[in-house]
């Protein structure tokens, strides 16, 4: 089925395919809608954003879950998703804006990145590379497009900072598209908290690592450890592996010889 019907209802008449590679764009206070995207969005959050956007407002995971997303139940996949939760105004605006722009645009999310780009990514089925396809996401308030900058593709990629949120997001994407939660059983009540733990709230699975016998269980290094107590993205990356190992059996994790 095509992406541009796959996608969420609400923007599938507004998707272009981006067949050259190359898109006239730019967003600036001097644009007269400046803001007017940044408002009444169903902006799905990965672990890599709620990371990035809870260390910008130095909160711990659970006061930043609480104040500024909300949960919805994927029944597909019988996961919880995160969604940043917008001002309950007539606008519906989002949290982080303002008359000046983005409070938080050194880490706003990879989907704030890459607007007014939409990218449809997948898995190829043999080789589990990474497959991608883009398109413009050509909204009707939208004055950017008459601005004169062209872009190409890859050179958007790197002006937003989108390359480190790639790397991330296509790990979880990995996760949250693997054939076990399509095909299988739906998760149980237990799997479905360790993976809300392990996924968005990466404080209380710090705690979850450390205060367990998870380090006499697994084998984790001594030098991983140690950075498990300081770097978020260590313990990000431990999380991942952890959800592939503890929902789909996958190898990811050793056990230690008792």
């Amino acid at each position: 089925m095509p992406t541009e019907q796959t996608a969420p209802e609400a923007i599938q008449e507004k998707l272009e395919p981006l067949s050259d590679g190359m898109f006239c764009f730019a967003c600036h206070p001097g644009v007269p809608c400046f803001t007017e995207c940044c408002r009444d969005l169903k902006l799905l959050l990965t672990p890599y954003d709620i990371l990035r956007l809870k260390t910008h407002l130095r909160l711990d995971a659970r006061t930043f879950l609480d104040h500024y997303t909300e949960s919805r139940f994927d029944e597909l996949r019988s996961l919880p998703m995160i969604y940043l939760k917008m001002l309950d105004d007539s606008r519906k605006v989002c949290p982080f804006v303002s008359a000046d722009g983005c409070r938080v645009y050194a880490d706003r999310p990879a989907a704030c990145r890459i607007y007014p780009i939409a990218k449809a990514t997948r898995l190829h089925p043999v080789h589990h590379t990474v497959l991608e396809e883009y398109f413009v996401l050509r909204e009707s308030h939208c004055q950017g497009f008459e601005q004169k900058r062209s872009w190409e593709i890859g050179e958007w990629t790197k002006d937003q900072g989108l390359e480190r949120y790639d790397e991330w997001n296509n790990l979880w994407m990995g996760i949250i598209t693997h054939p076990r939660l399509r095909s299988g059983s739906p998760l149980s009540t237990k799997q479905q908290q360790m993976f809300f733990l392990a996924g968005y709230n990466l404080d209380k699975f710090r705690e979850f690592v450390l205060g367990s016998r998870f380090l006499a269980i697994f084998d984790v290094t001594d030098e991983e450890a140690e950075a498990l107590r300081d770097s978020d993205e260590s313990l990000l990356r431990l999380s991942f592996r952890w959800l592939r190992f503890s929902l789909f059996k996958e190898p990811t994790l050793k056990m230690k010889a008792q």
